[in-house]
Protein backbone atom coordinates (compact mmCIF):
# COMPACT_ATOMS: atom_id res chain seq x y z
CA UNK A 1 0.00 0.00 0.00
CA UNK A 2 1.08 3.47 -0.48
CA UNK A 3 1.08 6.25 1.77
CA UNK A 4 -0.82 8.62 0.20
CA UNK A 5 -4.05 10.04 0.89
CA UNK A 6 -7.21 8.86 -1.02
CA UNK A 7 -9.50 11.77 -2.33
CA UNK A 8 -13.10 11.41 -0.07
CA UNK A 9 -14.73 10.61 -3.22
CA UNK A 10 -12.54 8.59 -4.98
CA UNK A 11 -14.27 4.98 -3.49
CA UNK A 12 -17.81 5.76 -4.14
CA UNK A 13 -17.00 7.28 -7.84
CA UNK A 14 -15.09 3.76 -8.33
CA UNK A 15 -17.94 1.74 -7.07
CA UNK A 16 -20.55 3.96 -8.91
CA UNK A 17 -19.45 2.62 -11.98
CA UNK A 18 -20.24 -1.07 -10.91
CA UNK A 19 -23.11 0.34 -8.56
CA UNK A 20 -26.39 -1.17 -11.18
CA UNK A 21 -25.04 -5.02 -11.94
CA UNK A 22 -27.32 -6.49 -15.02
CA UNK A 23 -29.44 -9.35 -13.71
CA UNK A 24 -28.40 -13.13 -14.14
CA UNK A 25 -31.69 -15.10 -16.02
CA UNK A 26 -32.01 -18.50 -16.93
CA UNK A 27 -34.69 -19.37 -20.03
CA UNK A 28 -37.24 -19.76 -19.23
CA UNK A 29 -38.41 -16.85 -17.04
CA UNK A 30 -40.83 -13.74 -17.00
CA UNK A 31 -39.65 -9.81 -16.31
CA UNK A 32 -42.55 -7.53 -15.09
CA UNK A 33 -41.35 -4.39 -15.36
CA UNK A 34 -42.43 -0.96 -14.22
CA UNK A 35 -41.47 2.58 -14.34
CA UNK A 36 -42.91 5.56 -12.12
CA UNK A 37 -42.35 8.91 -12.73
CA UNK A 38 -44.36 12.34 -10.94
CA UNK A 39 -45.75 14.66 -13.48
CA UNK A 40 -44.61 18.06 -12.70
CA UNK A 41 -41.16 18.66 -11.45
CA UNK A 42 -39.84 15.31 -11.26
CA UNK A 43 -36.47 16.20 -11.04
CA UNK A 44 -36.42 17.95 -7.93
CA UNK A 45 -38.69 15.37 -6.17
CA UNK A 46 -38.91 14.33 -2.44
CA UNK A 47 -36.57 11.51 -3.17
CA UNK A 48 -37.16 9.76 0.45
CA UNK A 49 -41.03 9.14 -0.83
CA UNK A 50 -39.41 6.83 -3.67
CA UNK A 51 -37.47 5.02 -0.60
CA UNK A 52 -40.60 4.72 1.31
CA UNK A 53 -42.80 3.07 -1.31
CA UNK A 54 -39.65 0.69 -1.85
CA UNK A 55 -39.81 0.17 1.89
CA UNK A 56 -43.46 -0.59 1.71
CA UNK A 57 -43.47 -3.23 -0.88
CA UNK A 58 -40.35 -5.00 0.90
CA UNK A 59 -42.40 -4.46 4.24
CA UNK A 60 -45.52 -6.73 2.41
CA UNK A 61 -42.81 -9.23 1.33
CA UNK A 62 -40.66 -9.37 4.23
CA UNK A 63 -37.59 -8.45 2.58
CA UNK A 64 -34.83 -7.05 3.76
CA UNK A 65 -34.36 -3.17 3.45
CA UNK A 66 -31.72 -1.43 1.28
CA UNK A 67 -29.08 1.03 2.99
CA UNK A 68 -30.31 4.49 3.62
CA UNK A 69 -29.45 6.95 0.65
CA UNK A 70 -29.31 3.91 -1.80
CA UNK A 71 -30.39 4.70 -5.48
CA UNK A 72 -30.64 0.88 -6.14
CA UNK A 73 -31.90 -2.60 -4.68
CA UNK A 74 -31.37 -5.97 -5.82
CA UNK A 75 -32.97 -8.79 -3.70
CA UNK A 76 -35.55 -11.34 -3.12
CA UNK A 77 -39.60 -10.65 -2.67
CA UNK A 78 -41.43 -14.21 -2.35
CA UNK A 79 -41.13 -16.31 -5.72
CA UNK A 80 -39.45 -12.87 -7.26
CA UNK A 81 -36.59 -11.32 -7.58
CA UNK A 82 -36.66 -7.49 -7.45
CA UNK A 83 -34.09 -5.19 -9.08
CA UNK A 84 -35.02 -1.49 -7.90
CA UNK A 85 -33.03 1.55 -9.22
CA UNK A 86 -33.94 5.60 -8.56
CA UNK A 87 -33.16 7.90 -11.75
CA UNK A 88 -33.00 11.80 -12.21
CA UNK A 89 -36.59 11.85 -13.23
CA UNK A 90 -38.08 8.23 -12.13
CA UNK A 91 -37.79 4.95 -10.45
CA UNK A 92 -37.88 1.71 -12.22
CA UNK A 93 -39.21 -1.39 -10.80
CA UNK A 94 -37.81 -4.93 -12.30
CA UNK A 95 -39.47 -8.58 -10.82
CA UNK A 96 -37.99 -11.63 -12.08
CA UNK A 97 -39.66 -14.78 -11.95
CA UNK A 98 -38.19 -18.01 -12.84
CA UNK A 99 -40.69 -20.07 -15.60
CA UNK A 100 -43.62 -19.02 -17.94
CA UNK A 101 -47.15 -19.03 -17.71
CA UNK A 102 -49.50 -20.70 -19.65
CA UNK A 103 -51.01 -17.74 -21.10
CA UNK A 104 -48.23 -15.60 -23.19
CA UNK A 105 -48.26 -12.13 -21.18
CA UNK A 106 -51.17 -12.97 -18.58
CA UNK A 107 -51.86 -9.78 -16.78
CA UNK A 108 -51.51 -12.04 -13.52
CA UNK A 109 -48.01 -11.71 -13.46
CA UNK A 110 -48.19 -7.82 -12.59
CA UNK A 111 -50.05 -8.99 -9.46
CA UNK A 112 -46.41 -9.09 -7.89
CA UNK A 113 -47.11 -5.05 -7.48
CA UNK A 114 -50.11 -4.71 -5.15
CA UNK A 115 -53.29 -2.86 -6.42
CA UNK A 116 -53.48 -0.81 -3.26
CA UNK A 117 -49.57 -0.63 -3.45
CA UNK A 118 -49.89 0.79 -6.98
CA UNK A 119 -52.37 3.51 -5.88
CA UNK A 120 -49.60 5.03 -3.49
CA UNK A 121 -46.57 5.15 -5.94
CA UNK A 122 -45.40 8.77 -5.61
CA UNK A 123 -46.08 9.02 -9.43
CA UNK A 124 -47.96 7.98 -12.24
CA UNK A 125 -46.86 5.10 -14.17
CA UNK A 126 -44.38 5.95 -16.83
CA UNK A 127 -44.54 2.35 -18.92
CA UNK A 128 -45.03 -0.85 -17.37
CA UNK A 129 -43.95 -4.57 -19.47
CA UNK A 130 -44.38 -8.01 -19.52
CA UNK A 131 -41.48 -10.00 -21.00
CA UNK A 132 -41.54 -13.29 -21.80
CA UNK A 133 -38.28 -15.16 -21.85
CA UNK A 134 -38.08 -18.57 -23.77
CA UNK A 135 -35.76 -21.02 -25.34
CA UNK A 136 -35.15 -20.87 -28.97
CA UNK A 137 -37.35 -23.17 -31.54
CA UNK A 138 -37.49 -22.87 -35.12
CA UNK A 139 -37.87 -20.12 -36.86
CA UNK A 140 -41.33 -20.92 -38.17
CA UNK A 141 -42.41 -21.62 -34.52
CA UNK A 142 -41.35 -18.08 -33.60
CA UNK A 143 -42.97 -16.59 -36.34
CA UNK A 144 -46.15 -18.31 -35.10
CA UNK A 145 -45.92 -17.21 -31.84
CA UNK A 146 -45.28 -13.53 -32.76
CA UNK A 147 -48.09 -13.38 -35.30
CA UNK A 148 -50.30 -14.23 -32.27
CA UNK A 149 -49.13 -12.07 -29.94
CA UNK A 150 -48.31 -9.06 -31.34
CA UNK A 151 -49.63 -6.56 -34.08
CA UNK A 152 -48.09 -7.10 -37.68
CA UNK A 153 -48.07 -3.40 -38.81
CA UNK A 154 -45.72 -2.39 -35.38
CA UNK A 155 -43.96 -5.60 -35.19
CA UNK A 156 -40.48 -4.78 -34.66
CA UNK A 157 -37.89 -8.57 -34.37
CA UNK A 158 -34.72 -8.84 -34.92
CA UNK A 159 -31.72 -11.20 -34.69
CA UNK A 160 -29.56 -9.97 -31.88
CA UNK A 161 -26.12 -10.76 -29.94
CA UNK A 162 -24.45 -12.26 -32.83
CA UNK A 163 -27.28 -14.19 -33.31
CA UNK A 164 -27.76 -15.99 -29.39
CA UNK A 165 -31.45 -14.84 -29.52
CA UNK A 166 -34.24 -13.29 -31.35
CA UNK A 167 -36.30 -10.43 -29.44
CA UNK A 168 -39.73 -9.06 -30.18
CA UNK A 169 -41.72 -6.06 -30.09
CA UNK A 170 -44.40 -3.92 -31.21
CA UNK A 171 -44.28 -0.97 -29.42
CA UNK A 172 -48.34 -1.07 -28.04
CA UNK A 173 -50.09 -0.74 -24.80
CA UNK A 174 -51.98 -4.23 -24.44
CA UNK A 175 -55.59 -3.97 -22.73
CA UNK A 176 -53.79 -4.89 -19.77
CA UNK A 177 -52.23 -1.61 -19.84
CA UNK A 178 -48.74 -3.33 -20.14
CA UNK A 179 -46.02 -2.84 -23.19
CA UNK A 180 -45.16 -6.77 -24.42
CA UNK A 181 -41.82 -8.30 -25.12
CA UNK A 182 -40.98 -11.80 -26.31
CA UNK A 183 -36.68 -13.28 -25.92
CA UNK A 184 -36.33 -16.63 -27.46
CA UNK A 185 -32.70 -17.44 -26.43
CA UNK A 186 -30.48 -19.84 -27.69
CA UNK A 187 -29.31 -23.30 -24.97
CA UNK A 188 -26.24 -21.89 -24.41
CA UNK A 189 -27.14 -18.37 -24.10
CA UNK A 190 -24.94 -17.16 -20.52
CA UNK A 191 -26.94 -15.81 -17.82
CA UNK A 192 -25.43 -12.41 -18.11
CA UNK A 193 -25.86 -12.24 -21.31
CA UNK A 194 -29.84 -12.96 -20.94
CA UNK A 195 -30.33 -10.55 -18.17
CA UNK A 196 -28.20 -7.65 -20.40
CA UNK A 197 -30.88 -8.55 -22.97
CA UNK A 198 -34.13 -8.01 -20.82
CA UNK A 199 -32.11 -4.90 -19.34
CA UNK A 200 -31.66 -3.46 -22.53
CA UNK A 201 -35.28 -3.78 -23.70
CA UNK A 202 -36.64 -2.07 -20.44
CA UNK A 203 -34.40 0.85 -21.16
CA UNK A 204 -35.38 0.88 -24.49
CA UNK A 205 -38.91 1.10 -23.75
CA UNK A 206 -38.41 3.81 -20.91
CA UNK A 207 -36.55 5.83 -22.64
CA UNK A 208 -38.06 5.91 -25.48
CA UNK A 209 -40.85 6.77 -23.19
CA UNK A 210 -39.82 9.57 -22.03
CA UNK A 211 -38.09 11.04 -24.61
CA UNK A 212 -41.76 11.57 -26.40
CA UNK A 213 -42.80 13.88 -23.07
CA UNK A 214 -40.67 16.40 -25.35
CA UNK A 215 -43.04 15.85 -28.36
CA UNK A 216 -46.11 16.61 -26.06
CA UNK A 217 -44.67 19.34 -24.36
CA UNK A 218 -43.92 20.57 -28.15
CA UNK A 219 -47.21 20.43 -29.17
CA UNK A 220 -48.63 21.99 -25.70
CA UNK A 221 -46.72 25.26 -26.90
CA UNK A 222 -46.10 25.41 -30.63
CA UNK A 223 -49.66 27.13 -30.91
CA UNK A 224 -48.57 30.03 -29.00
CA UNK A 225 -44.85 29.92 -30.80
CA UNK A 226 -46.96 30.46 -33.78
CA UNK A 227 -48.70 33.44 -32.59
CA UNK A 228 -45.54 34.57 -30.73
CA UNK A 229 -43.66 34.45 -34.38
CA UNK A 230 -46.35 36.11 -36.39
CA UNK A 231 -46.13 39.74 -33.82
CA UNK A 232 -42.69 39.57 -33.89
CA UNK A 233 -42.58 38.98 -38.04
CA UNK A 234 -44.75 42.06 -37.96
CA UNK A 235 -43.18 44.45 -35.94
CA UNK A 236 -39.54 43.78 -37.33
CA UNK A 237 -41.11 44.49 -40.59
CA UNK A 238 -42.69 47.72 -38.86
CA UNK A 239 -38.90 48.85 -37.75
CA UNK A 240 -38.10 50.38 -41.03
CA UNK A 241 -41.75 52.68 -41.05
CA UNK A 242 -42.90 55.32 -38.99
CA UNK A 243 -46.54 53.61 -38.34
CA UNK A 244 -46.09 53.69 -34.95
CA UNK A 245 -44.42 55.23 -32.30
CA UNK A 246 -41.29 53.53 -31.19
CA UNK A 247 -41.43 53.82 -27.73
CA UNK A 248 -44.58 51.69 -28.05
CA UNK A 249 -43.07 49.27 -30.47
CA UNK A 250 -39.74 48.48 -27.72
CA UNK A 251 -42.44 47.79 -24.97
CA UNK A 252 -44.59 45.30 -27.55
CA UNK A 253 -41.63 43.77 -28.39
CA UNK A 254 -40.33 43.95 -24.85
CA UNK A 255 -43.12 41.65 -23.62
CA UNK A 256 -42.56 39.09 -27.01
CA UNK A 257 -39.16 38.30 -25.59
CA UNK A 258 -39.77 38.16 -22.11
CA UNK A 259 -42.93 35.63 -23.08
CA UNK A 260 -40.20 33.85 -25.24
CA UNK A 261 -37.36 33.81 -22.76
CA UNK A 262 -40.17 32.47 -20.16
CA UNK A 263 -41.06 29.45 -22.93
CA UNK A 264 -37.27 28.85 -22.84
CA UNK A 265 -36.58 28.53 -19.21
CA UNK A 266 -39.69 26.10 -18.79
CA UNK A 267 -38.61 24.03 -21.64
CA UNK A 268 -35.13 24.11 -21.37
CA UNK A 269 -34.95 21.09 -19.13
CA UNK A 270 -37.13 18.76 -20.95
CA UNK A 271 -35.61 19.76 -24.13
CA UNK A 272 -32.34 18.99 -23.21
CA UNK A 273 -33.66 15.58 -21.11
CA UNK A 274 -35.19 14.62 -24.59
CA UNK A 275 -32.04 14.66 -26.73
CA UNK A 276 -30.21 12.95 -23.82
CA UNK A 277 -33.24 10.02 -23.56
CA UNK A 278 -32.74 9.50 -27.31
CA UNK A 279 -28.98 9.01 -27.47
CA UNK A 280 -29.78 6.36 -25.01
CA UNK A 281 -32.32 5.00 -26.87
CA UNK A 282 -29.95 4.80 -29.85
CA UNK A 283 -27.00 3.33 -27.95
CA UNK A 284 -29.03 0.62 -26.33
CA UNK A 285 -29.95 -0.05 -29.88
CA UNK A 286 -27.00 -0.59 -31.21
CA UNK A 287 -25.53 -2.24 -28.92
CA UNK A 288 -28.22 -5.29 -29.15
CA UNK A 289 -26.44 -5.59 -32.61
CA UNK A 290 -29.61 -6.89 -35.06
CA UNK A 291 -29.81 -8.53 -37.97
CA UNK A 292 -33.44 -8.80 -39.91
CA UNK A 293 -35.06 -11.59 -38.93
CA UNK A 294 -37.78 -13.70 -41.41
CA UNK A 295 -37.53 -9.99 -43.45
CA UNK A 296 -39.05 -7.86 -40.19
CA UNK A 297 -38.38 -4.61 -39.52
CA UNK A 298 -35.72 -4.44 -36.64
CA UNK A 299 -35.59 -2.07 -34.02
CA UNK A 300 -33.70 0.13 -35.13
CA UNK A 301 -35.59 0.65 -38.23
CA UNK A 302 -38.66 0.55 -36.15
CA UNK A 303 -37.56 3.64 -34.33
CA UNK A 304 -36.27 5.05 -37.85
CA UNK A 305 -39.85 5.52 -38.92
CA UNK A 306 -41.62 5.98 -35.77
CA UNK A 307 -39.46 7.60 -33.18
CA UNK A 308 -36.83 9.42 -35.07
CA UNK A 309 -39.51 11.64 -36.69
CA UNK A 310 -41.13 12.71 -33.08
CA UNK A 311 -37.37 13.57 -32.20
CA UNK A 312 -36.63 15.51 -34.74
CA UNK A 313 -39.45 18.03 -34.51
CA UNK A 314 -38.59 18.29 -30.42
CA UNK A 315 -35.83 19.29 -31.99
CA UNK A 316 -37.16 21.63 -34.73
CA UNK A 317 -39.12 23.00 -31.82
CA UNK A 318 -36.03 23.89 -29.35
CA UNK A 319 -33.99 25.43 -32.63
CA UNK A 320 -37.04 27.35 -33.93
CA UNK A 321 -37.95 29.16 -30.25
CA UNK A 322 -33.56 29.76 -30.07
CA UNK A 323 -33.88 31.31 -33.05
CA UNK A 324 -37.01 33.52 -31.77
CA UNK A 325 -35.18 34.32 -28.79
CA UNK A 326 -32.30 36.16 -31.09
CA UNK A 327 -34.33 37.52 -33.42
CA UNK A 328 -36.37 39.56 -30.81
CA UNK A 329 -33.44 40.12 -28.99
CA UNK A 330 -31.72 41.34 -32.40
CA UNK A 331 -35.05 42.98 -33.00
CA UNK A 332 -34.82 44.97 -29.59
CA UNK A 333 -31.02 46.63 -30.07
CA UNK A 334 -32.25 47.71 -33.57
CA UNK A 335 -35.30 49.31 -31.79
CA UNK A 336 -33.49 50.56 -28.71
CA UNK A 337 -31.23 52.41 -31.49
CA UNK A 338 -33.51 53.57 -33.37
CA UNK A 339 -35.18 55.32 -30.29
CA UNK A 340 -31.57 56.22 -28.73
CA UNK A 341 -31.26 57.98 -32.29
CA UNK A 342 -34.49 59.70 -31.90
CA UNK A 343 -34.11 60.91 -29.11
CA UNK A 344 -30.78 61.94 -29.92
CA UNK A 345 -32.15 64.49 -32.47
CA UNK A 346 -35.69 65.24 -29.96
CA UNK A 347 -32.11 66.52 -27.91
CA UNK A 348 -30.70 68.80 -30.25
CA UNK A 349 -33.75 70.23 -31.20
CA UNK A 350 -34.47 71.15 -27.11
CA UNK A 351 -30.75 72.01 -27.58
CA UNK A 352 -31.38 74.36 -30.13
CA UNK A 353 -34.54 75.89 -28.77
CA UNK A 354 -32.44 76.18 -25.46
CA UNK A 355 -30.05 78.56 -27.19
CA UNK A 356 -32.65 80.47 -29.09
CA UNK A 357 -34.15 81.20 -26.09
CA UNK A 358 -30.89 81.77 -24.38
CA UNK A 359 -30.12 84.64 -27.10
CA UNK A 360 -33.26 85.76 -26.60
CA UNK A 361 -33.28 86.30 -22.86
CA UNK A 362 -30.03 87.86 -22.94
CA UNK A 363 -31.20 90.34 -26.04
CA UNK A 364 -34.07 91.23 -23.13
CA UNK A 365 -31.65 91.33 -21.03
CA UNK A 366 -29.62 93.75 -22.67
CA UNK A 367 -33.11 95.99 -23.73
CA UNK A 368 -33.68 96.31 -19.83
CA UNK A 369 -30.74 96.57 -18.57
CA UNK A 370 -30.57 99.92 -20.71
CA UNK A 371 -33.94 101.14 -19.85
CA UNK A 372 -32.17 100.13 -15.99
CA UNK A 373 -29.60 102.71 -16.84
CA UNK A 374 -32.39 105.68 -17.92
CA UNK A 375 -34.74 104.47 -15.18
CA UNK A 376 -31.91 104.79 -12.41
CA UNK A 377 -30.49 107.80 -14.03
CA UNK A 378 -33.58 109.83 -13.78
CA UNK A 379 -33.92 109.37 -9.97
CA UNK A 380 -30.25 109.77 -9.58
CA UNK A 381 -30.45 113.14 -11.70
CA UNK A 382 -33.26 114.43 -9.22
CA UNK A 383 -30.99 113.63 -6.16
CA UNK A 384 -28.16 115.39 -8.01
CA UNK A 385 -30.08 118.18 -8.37
CA UNK A 386 -31.79 118.74 -4.74
CA UNK A 387 -27.97 118.48 -3.57
CA UNK A 388 -26.61 120.67 -6.34
CA UNK A 389 -29.25 123.56 -6.44
CA UNK A 390 -27.90 125.75 -3.10
CA UNK A 391 -24.77 125.59 -4.64
CA UNK A 392 -25.69 126.73 -8.20
CA UNK A 393 -27.65 129.57 -6.67
CA UNK A 394 -24.26 131.43 -5.12
CA UNK A 395 -22.75 130.85 -8.34
CA UNK A 396 -25.54 132.04 -10.80
CA UNK A 397 -26.65 128.51 -12.18
CA UNK A 398 -30.91 127.73 -12.07
CA UNK A 399 -31.98 124.11 -11.70
CA UNK A 400 -32.13 124.04 -15.54
CA UNK A 401 -28.45 124.65 -16.32
CA UNK A 402 -27.57 122.24 -13.18
CA UNK A 403 -29.50 119.67 -15.05
CA UNK A 404 -28.36 120.12 -18.03
CA UNK A 405 -24.37 119.77 -17.02
CA UNK A 406 -25.34 116.99 -14.40
CA UNK A 407 -27.24 114.69 -16.52
CA UNK A 408 -24.77 113.17 -18.78
CA UNK A 409 -22.41 112.81 -16.35
CA UNK A 410 -25.07 111.10 -14.31
CA UNK A 411 -26.24 108.98 -16.86
CA UNK A 412 -22.73 107.88 -17.54
CA UNK A 413 -21.99 106.74 -14.11
CA UNK A 414 -25.02 104.39 -13.99
CA UNK A 415 -23.91 102.69 -17.00
CA UNK A 416 -20.57 102.53 -15.99
CA UNK A 417 -21.55 100.53 -12.91
CA UNK A 418 -24.20 98.87 -14.55
CA UNK A 419 -21.55 97.00 -16.27
CA UNK A 420 -18.83 96.65 -13.49
CA UNK A 421 -22.32 95.03 -11.92
CA UNK A 422 -22.81 92.72 -15.13
CA UNK A 423 -19.56 91.81 -15.82
CA UNK A 424 -18.83 90.75 -11.59
CA UNK A 425 -21.65 88.54 -11.89
CA UNK A 426 -20.91 86.96 -15.29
Amino acid sequence: MTAIEDHPLRYPMANELHARPFPTLNAPCTATYLAIKQPVDAANRDRSQDMAHLVDLLDRYGAPHPQPGATHYFGKIGRHTLKWEQHTEFVTYTAFEDGLSDRPFDPSEFDVFPQDWLQKAPGTRMTSALIRVAERTSDDDIKKKLEDWFVPESLAVSRILDDCAVAAGDFRIDPAGHMRFAVFVDGNTGERRIGRIVQRLCEIETYKSISMLGLSRVRSMSGRMAELETSLTGLIANLTGNEKNADDTLQELLAISAELESLSARSSFRFGATGAYQALVSQRIEVLREDRFNGRQTFGEFMMRRFDPAMRTVASAQERLNAMTGRATRAGDLLRTRVDVERSAQNQTLLESMDKRADLQLRLQRTVEGLSVVAISYYALNLVLYVAEPFGKEIGLGKTWLGAIATPLVILGVWFAVRRIRKAVE
